[in-house]
């Protein structure tokens, strides 16, 4: 379980660079055009939003996750003080895209909001995306996990879809690293924890289309950054490839829009289930804080 964990932390990382060079352009036709399919990592094009990124680098959702596992590295454990200072310092000479949680987080920070309370209100999934490394370290404790998950997420996304959905995929993420079959620990944690709520409803919908097409589900669903869009894909993504993590992060991107919000979380819980051998080496070698990552989980 241990190496599974390590993967799983491994894999979100992944799939957020694996996004990068293609993140945010909804034109499925036009990935396919400009790329081919995305099965390496990319350097973004010079009109993108990470023009600034070299290929193997994050997004901005990737380099919030690294501060994340520093400040769990160095605190022996969630410190909200201590990610909130790391965080904001990350983004004081930032080279690269800021969204509008971003920017919106640091105003209120600028306006004499404490730790506590910065939080933007939207309701964009990246906020709950981060959470690989809580999960690593509280996968024995889901009470603190799902704790110390909701308060990261509030951190920037004060939204209660948002933060439900990081309790949520949290849940989910411990059960597979304690054995369970994704699709069983989705379904369990749906109705044990979210019955009659928007999440159950989401996971029902993307569980109902687990044999069909991604790029024209997601479509379906909505490829945006909201959570009530991304969600339903999320858990389409986990079911129909939850033996092939490859495959599950190549058609995120494929699918196109918020591919890094998306892919980071299927990558968590695909790779919970699946160990080392389902993460490409090819991606590993091009990541480029592998090894940086590797080390920080070893001190967790």
């Amino acid at each position: 379980m241990n190496a599974n964990g390590k993967t799983m932390v491994l894999a979100s990382f992944t799939a957020d660079s694996l996004a990068l060079g293609a993140h945010w352009i909804y034109d499925t036709e036009s990935i396919s055009k400009m790329f081919g399919r995305v099965d390496t990592f990319l350097k973004p094009t010079p009109n993108s939003y990470h023009a600034t990124k070299e290929k193997g680098a994050f997004t901005h959702y990737g380099d919030q996750t690294f501060v994340l596992l520093e400040s769990l590295a160095a605190k022996k454990g969630f410190d909200l003080p201590d990610f909130s200072a790391r965080w904001r310092a990350l983004f004081e000479d930032y080279n690269g895209y800021m969204d509008h949680a971003t920017t919106d987080t640091l105003s209120n920070y600028a306006s004499g909001s404490s730790y506590e309370d910065p939080g933007s209100p939207s309701d964009d999934l990246a906020g709950a995306a981060r959470i690989a490394p809580l999960v690593y370290v509280y996968r024995h404790d889901p009470d603190k996990l799902v704790e110390s998950s909701k308060s990261q997420t509030r951190m920037t996304h004060n939204n209660p879809i948002t933060i439900d959905s990081a309790a949520f995929f949290a849940r989910v993420a411990c059960q597979v690293l304690q054995g369970s079959n994704p699709i069983e620990a989705m379904k369990n944690v749906s109705q044990e924890n979210f019955g009659g709520s928007p999440v159950s409803r989401w996971v029902q919908a993307g569980l109902a289309t687990k044999d069909k097409d991604s790029v024209t589900t997601i479509s379906r669903f909505g490829q945006s950054c909201h959570t009530e869009e991304a969600f339903p894909g999320v858990v389409h993504l986990i079911a129909r490839y939850h033996n092939d993590l490859k495959e599950a992060l190549i058609q995120s991107v494929m699918a196109g829009g918020d591919s890094a919000a998306r892919g980071m979380i299927v990558g968590m819980v695909l790779g919970a289930h699946l160990g080392p051998s389902s993460l490409p080496q090819q991606w590993l070698n091009e990541l480029k804080k592998k090894e940086r990552i590797s080390a920080l989980v070893e001190t967790l």
